[in-house]
């Protein structure tokens, strides 16, 4: 059950960011978009309940139930920045805005933009950790939550691993290109 509802979810949340920006810039309905781009933390709300519930009947923590809390975390620290990367595409194709700007891909900009996308990790670990820390805490079985422990092990070790990439960055910056004109023959 909830592996289909973590795949439920992530398609409730792209139809609903979809549904909103359809409203908004093809059908004119600026408020309607605006409420249904609102409702998508409640897909967040439906997977924890779900996940919940399905531990309180007794199930045994799986790695599906650690993917949940890591769901809900990536989608509370990245949901709205993947809204509003969204949105300027969906401006820029159906209602004449400007072009989104590409991330930038070197010198000090770069090394920022690496330093801000690990601290949005950072914080998704914060929020994915305390949701697994909350589902060992409410079976109180050992047993049955050893692997949430695992994940959040190995959850530990790659944004570790994330930060001593991203902030390399700002050590080792990558360098403009240099474009070198050719001689004419």
């Amino acid at each position: 059950m909830i592996p289909a509802l973590i795949i439920g979810c992530e398609i409730g949340f792209w139809g609903l960011v979809l549904a909103g920006l359809a409203c908004r810039y093809l059908l004119r309905w600026p408020k309607l978009g605006a409420m249904l781009l609102l409702l998508t933390p409640v897909v967040d709300l439906v997977l924890i309940v779900a996940t919940a519930l399905d531990l309180r009947g007794g199930a045994t923590a799986t790695a599906i139930h650690g993917i949940a809390a890591i769901y809900i975390g990536v989608s509370i620290a990245y949901g709205h920045q993947m809204i509003r990367w969204a949105d300027k595409r969906f401006a820029y194709r159906f209602a004449g805005g400007p072009a989104p700007e590409p991330r930038p891909k070197r010198g000090p900009e770069h090394a920022s933009y690496e330093r801000r996308m690990w601290l949005r990790h950072w914080l998704a670990w914060m929020i994915g950790g305390a949701v697994l820390l909350g589902m060992i805490a409410y079976v109180r079985d050992a047993s049955r939550t050893e692997s949430l422990i695992r994940i959040l092990q190995l959850w530990s070790v790659i944004v570790a691993i994330d930060f001593l990439y991203s902030f390399s960055f700002s050590i080792w910056p990558r360098r403009a290109r240099v474009v070198r004109e050719l001689e004419p023959d």
